[in-house]
């Protein structure tokens, strides 16, 4: 994974999971097999309406 330094020098991974559009069914099995994959960064919002399948 690559990652960006922020200018507060935490380290942030240039590529994350957007969940946005994604039924909580799919949001979840997409979230798992994410992180599966070595992804650390997901993107989640209450206006998603899928934030509770998503963790």
């Amino acid at each position: 994974m690559e990652y960006v330094t922020l200018n507060n020098g935490n380290k942030c991974p240039v590529i994350g999971l957007g969940t946005f559009m994604i039924s909580p069914a799919d949001a979840e099995v997409s979230v798992r097999e994410a992180l599966k994959m070595g992804y650390e960064c997901v993107d989640t919002a209450n206006a998603y309406v899928n934030e509770r399948a998503v963790g």
